[in-house]
Formats: C-alpha cells, sequence, structure tokens
C-alpha cells in the first residue's frame, strides 16, 4: 500500500471513527453515567470487535452478503431491534452509576464486541474500507493494514466522545437533567437507524 493511500486510510478511519453514530452516542452516555474508567471495556470492546469485523469482511463475508441480500436483511432487522433495545436502556437510566452494585452497568468488553456486529454504522465503514482500501493483488497484507489503520485510530477516537460524558457528569448530576439528557441520548442512538430504513 502506497504512504498516501495509508495516508487517507487513516483519515478516512479518523472521520469514521468519530463522528456521531450509535458506537459514540452510547459512549458519551456511558461516560456520563458511569465515568471514564468504567467505560474503558466498553471502548476497548468496539475496538476489538470492529477489528474482527473488519478482517471478516475482508476475508470474504462483504462477498457473501452480497451473493445472499436475504442474510443482509436479516442482519439490518436483528441490529435494529438491538439498537433500539439499547436506546430504550440509555432512555430509562436514572441515576449516575458510582459502584459496581447498581442495576445499571457499562457495557461489557464482550457485549461492545458482540454490538459491533449487529451495528448498522460498522457494516458501512467496514465494507467501504475494504471495498476502497484493499488491493486484490495483496489481499491479505491490505485487509490487514486496513485493520491495522482502525485499530491505531479508532479506541483514541471514541475515547473522546467518553471523555465528553465525563466532562458533562457534574453538570448531569442533577437528576432532572440526568434524566432529559438520557432521554435524548437514547433518542440519538434510536435515530442512527433512519438511514438504514430509507
Amino acid at each position: 500500500m502506497a504512504p498516501d493511500v495509508f495516508l487517507a486510510l487513516l483519515v478516512f478511519s479518523f472521520v469514521s471513527s468519530v463522528t456521531p453514530g450509535p458506537n459514540n452516542f452510547m459512549l458519551l452516555a456511558s461516560g456520563v453515567n458511569f465515568g471514564f474508567r468504567r467505560t474503558i471495556p466498553h471502548m476497548m470492546g468496539i475496538a476489538g470487535g470492529f477489528a474482527s469485523l473488519l478482517l471478516a469482511v475482508g476475508f470474504g463475508l462483504g462477498a457473501l452478503l452480497t451473493a445472499y441480500p436475504a442474510l443482509h436483511v436479516v442482519l439490518k432487522i436483528v441490529g435494529g431491534a438491538y439498537l433500539l433495545y439499547l436506546a430504550w436502556r440509555i432512555a430509562m437510566s436514572r441515576a449516575l452509576g458510582q459502584g459496581g452494585s447498581g442495576k445499571d452497568e457499562p457495557m461489557t468488553f464482550l457485549a461492545a464486541a458482540a454490538f459491533q456486529w449487529v451495528n448498522p454504522k460498522a457494516w458501512v465503514m467496514a465494507l467501504t474500507a475494504m471495498a476502497v482500501y484493499t488491493n486484490p493483488s495483496a489481499p491479505f497484507l491490505t485487509v490487514f493494514l486496513v485493520t491495522f489503520a482502525f485499530v491505531v485510530v479508532n479506541f483514541p477516537s471514541v475515547s473522546v466522545w467518553a471523555g465528553f460524558g465525563v466532562a458533562l457528569r457534574g453538570f448531569l448530576s442533577e437528576p432532572a437533567r440526568l434524566k432529559w439528557f438520557n432521554i435524548a441520548m437514547g433518542l440519538a442512538l434510536a435515530a442512527t437507524l433512519w438511514p438504514m430504513l430509507k
């Protein structure tokens, strides 16, 4: 991969990782509700799960979805339903989580990693990256380079959203403000389904 192509890939990785989407809205809400430290497994799960999705798409899953469009429809339905469930949980959260004993807990590493496989934005990012930045003459190397670029860029990009959430914790420590913030985040997360429904 030429240096200018890899640089373009890094820019694409950054822009697609840092812009609003399901992961980033959930991290913003998690930063507010649980703090940065308790959100780290969620952030690491996003990076790990997305890397596994990229590798799968790069090594043939994208072609399988193209060959069998019904699988794509099933993925949309399952992903949309799970996203709405997560939006509901965020919208109904009413207290800042302080310790590990509360009813509400931050998303775990495994749950965040698994979510990447039903996250519509993650699929669009993975399919686009593999279509644009891989080279058929060096498929293994370029698939790994695309995955590497996202691993390097993804964690710092998504951690910004958790950091924003932490910065808002003091302002949102009043229950009424927190309630409306969580409702807004739940609605924003649900709204990320709109491009998928068009």
